[in-house]
């Protein structure tokens, strides 16, 4: 067979799957925008209607919406994770601590509306569940890692810091309690270096 045929028969299919591939991507991209602009629990045929495709072809891609939130949160995840693995620069933890709370205030506010809206949802889904945890298991390991021994043992005052630095308070603030984001950033910082005042330097 000659590489013209091969290449006439090939050119059905590769066809297909790029149209395939390209309806995925529409359709993820309808949930991050629906969730972004402030719907935190659209349905499948809004996202089938934003994406321009057929509810079936929204449910071909993926079998339920749990999958799609799984979709989003990797997008999610993607955009922020160069700004979370820069390494830190400080001299000291305490300065680490402050320049953690300009990053994730960062990071917090590009997530917002899509943390939101699988916070919602987790209690209908163990994997946004699981998510959840893991989510939050990370932002106290962060904070822990470089705490130094002695604050550590102080279980009070480092769980003070978990609390200050979390997304769970960057939300009240912007959310619950309608602060901008330069609010929201001045009241962290005042919270925090009233933390740290209160705790060793090593």
């Amino acid at each position: 067979m000659t590489s013209t045929h091969k290449k006439a028969e090939a050119t059905p299919f590769d066809g297909r799957h790029a149209r395939s591939r390209s309806s995925r991507s529409k359709i993820v991209e309808a949930m991050l925008q629906l969730v972004g602009s402030g719907d935190v629990a659209p349905s499948a045929a809004r996202v089938a209607d934003i994406a321009g495709v057929g509810l079936r072809t929204v449910f071909r891609h993926f079998v339920d919406m749990d999958m799609l939130y799984r979709e989003m949160s990797a997008v999610i995840e993607e955009r922020v994770s160069p700004i979370i693995a820069e390494p830190l620069k400080g001299p000291n933890w305490k300065a680490r601590m402050s320049e953690i709370a300009d990053r994730r205030a960062i990071v917090f506010e590009t997530i917002l509306p899509f943390r939101i809206s699988a916070n919602l949802k987790r209690f209908q889904s163990s994997y946004l569940m699981q998510d959840y945890q893991r989510l939050l298991k990370a932002e106290i390991d962060g904070i822990e890692a470089l705490l130094p021994g002695s604050v550590k043992e102080d279980i009070v005052g480092a769980r003070g810091l978990n609390v200050i630095l979390s997304f769970q308070t960057w939300r009240l603030l912007r959310h619950d309690q309608g602060l901008s984001t330069e609010e929201a950033g001045l009241v962290i910082t005042r919270m925090l270096a009233e933390a740290l005042q209160n705790l060793p330097d090593q």
